[in-house]
């Protein structure tokens, strides 16, 4: 084992640092020259809507409902 191996180690190492510390370079200076990005949209999902209350006279439910009791025969003296 000689003292060249290490050397040629390190310098290997270097050089990848160099060229990574490049393309990050290269990429940010093509990002600038693209303009203002537009605004990412977000990852949440939208807020769902409140239901409204209705009223009873405006619910479908509601009516079909007192029909139904309305015309029901329970056996009560009306």
């Amino acid at each position: 084992m000689g003292a060249d191996e290490g050397v040629g180690s390190v310098g290997f190492l270097v050089l990848v640092v160099i060229a990574v510390a490049v393309v990050v370079l290269v990429v940010r200076a093509a990002a600038a020259q693209d303009g203002p990005r537009p605004p990412r949209a977000s990852r949440r999902t939208p807020p769902r809507p409140v239901p409204r209350p209705v009223a009873p006279d405006d619910d479908p439910e509601f009516l079909a409902q007192l029909d139904r009791w309305t015309r029901r025969d329970d056996g009560l003296p009306g």
